[in-house]
C-alpha cells in the first residue's frame, strides 16, 4: 500500500477531527458541512466547525429560551427565530468568554461562518430568514505588517549558524539541528513559503538542477517554487547531513527531521523561530508568517512588480498582496516625485 503524503494524512486527520467535533452539534450541521466539502479545504472545515461550537455553546448558556435545550436539540426553527440583536449580543459576547478573546479580526471570522452556515440552509430552502445577513460585519483596523529588517535577516542567520546568542540551555541542542535550522530559516526567508507548505515538503521535492521546491500550496495546487545560490548550499550541507544521521535504510521522506528522525512538526518550527528571532528583537513579533512577509517585502522592493509578489505567494487574488504591501507601494510613489524633470537645473 502506496504510503500516503504529508498533505493527505492532514486531511484524513482533520476529517476525522471534524467528525468527532460534530458528534456535540446539531445533526443538520453535517448537512452543511458535507455541502461545503468540494470547495473547501479540510482545516478551513476545522475552523468553521469550531466556531459554530462557540455559537451553540452561547445559545444554550445564554438565550432563555434555548437554555431549555441541550446543543444537539437545536432546531433549524430556532435558528430562524433569532433577531440581528441576537447575532449582535452575540459578537458583543465574543470579545470575552472562557477566558478567550476575540478582536475584530476574530469576530469577523466568526461572523461569516454563521453567515455562511445561514446562507446554506436558505439556498437548501430549509429555512426562509436569516438574521446574520442584516448584521454589518465588524470593522477591521489594519495594523502595520510586522517584517524584519534586512540587517536583522542578515543577524538572524548569523545567530542560527554560531548560535552564539542562545542561552546554554539551548546551545546544547545547537549543534545538533544547527545545519537543519539554517538550511529550514534560509528557505522560509528566500522563497516566502508558508509553514506548513516548508513542513510538508519531501526530500524528493528538491530539485536542485533548476534550484526549485515542488511546493502543494492551498486547495491541493502543486507549484514549483526557486531559491537562489544562498539557500541551495546551506540545503546541501543540511541534506548530507541528513543523510549521514539516518542513513540508506531509512524510509522517512521528509526533508526537514525533528531530533526523532521524524518530519518535524509545524510547532516545532514555530518554536525555533520564536527561539532564533528573539536573538535579534524582542520588540517584534516574529512567527513563520512575518518571514513570509519579510520575504514578500524584499521581493517587492527588488522588483516593483506585485503581480510577480503575488504570483511567488501563492495569493490567488493580487488585490491581497496589494493590501499587505501598500505601505511600501506609497514608499514608492513618495520616491517618484523627482523621477521626472520638467526643466534641466539652471545652477551650474
Amino acid at each position: 500500500m502506496a504510503q500516503k503524503s504529508y498533505h493527505e494524512q492532514i486531511d484524513i486527520e482533520n476529517t476525522q477531527h471534524l467528525r468527532e467535533i460534530l458528534k456535540d452539534l446539531p445533526p443538520y450541521t453535517k448537512d452543511f458541512f458535507r455541502g461545503i466539502t468540494p470547495r473547501t479545504q479540510s482545516r478551513t472545515r476545522i475552523a468553521y466547525a469550531y466556531d459554530l461550537t462557540v455559537f451553540f455553546q452561547y445559545l444554550h448558556e445564554n438565550n432563555p429560551v434555548l437554555a431549555k435545550k441541550e446543543i444537539r436539540e437545536i432546531s433549524l426553527e430556532d435558528l430562524e427565530s433569532l433577531s440581528p440583536s441576537d447575532i449582535e449580543e452575540y459578537l458583543d459576547y465574543l470579545q470575552f468568554y472562557n477566558d478567550h478573546t476575540n478582536k475584530e479580526l476574530g469576530q469577523k471570522r466568526k461572523l461569516a461562518s454563521l453567515k455562511s452556515f445561514y446562507k446554506y440552509f436558505i439556498y437548501l430552502e430549509a429555512i426562509k430568514y436569516n438574521p446574520a445577513e442584516l448584521v454589518k460585519m465588524p470593522k477591521v483596523h489594519e495594523r502595520p505588517i510586522t517584517r524584519l529588517d534586512v540587517d536583522e535577516v542578515a543577524q538572524l542567520l548569523d545567530h542560527v549558524e554560531s548560535g552564539e546568542q542562545l542561552t546554554a540551555r539551548q546551545q546544547a541542542y545547537h549543534q545538533r539541528t544547527r545545519l537543519r535550522d539554517l538550511a529550514l530559516m534560509s528557505l522560509m526567508l528566500g522563497t516566502g513559503i508558508r509553514v506548513s507548505e516548508c513542513v510538508g515538503l519531501n526530500v524528493e521535492d528538491v530539485d536542485f538542477k533548476n534550484d526549485a521546491i515542488r511546493v502543494h500550496r492551498k486547495g491541493g495546487k502543486e507549484t514549483m517554487v526557486y531559491f537562489g545560490d544562498e539557500v541551495e548550499l546551506t540545503l546541501l550541507n543540511y541534506l548530507e547531513e541528513r543523510e549521514e544521521l539516518l542513513g540508506t535504510d531509512s524510509s522517512e521522506p521528509a526533508l526537514f527531521l525533528s531530533i526523532q528522525k521524524k518530519r518535524i512538526s509545524v510547532r516545532a518550527v514555530e518554536n525555533l523561530v520564536k527561539k532564533y528571532s528573539h536573538t535579534v528583537t524582542t520588540v517584534k513579533h516574529i512567527t513563520p508568517h512575518k518571514l513570509r512577509s519579510t520575504y514578500g517585502t524584499s521581493l517587492y522592493r527588488e522588483t516593483g512588480d506585485i503581480y510577480l509578489v503575488a504570483d511567488v505567494l501563492g495569493h490567488s487574488d493580487v488585490n491581497t498582496t496589494k493590501k499587505h504591501y501598500a505601505a511600501i507601494e506609497e514608499e514608492r510613489r513618495r520616491g517618484a516625485r523627482n523621477v521626472v524633470r520638467l526643466r534641466e537645473s539652471t545652477e551650474e
